[in-house]
């Protein structure tokens, strides 16, 4: 009996875990949508200053000043 017991009470510390962890992804689920959405509006910003720039070489592909 002991035994059922104990792997009763197992049974609930690693659910309990799965529920923890299970949230843990979901708040990181959106963290990370939420910085997607935030990379596109940078690179399409970065798009949009390249082509008011007016310089033929992209800013990717340019060479850094220290060159």
């Amino acid at each position: 009996m002991e035994r059922i017991e104990r792997a009763e009470e197992e049974l609930a510390h690693l659910r309990r875990a799965v529920d923890d962890l299970s949230e843990v992804v979901a708040r990181q689920a959106g963290e990370i949508a939420a910085l997607a959405r935030r990379v596109g509006l940078l690179i399409e910003r970065a798009a949009e200053a390249e082509a008011l720039s007016g310089t033929a070489i992209p800013l990717a592909d340019q060479r850094p000043p220290h060159y």
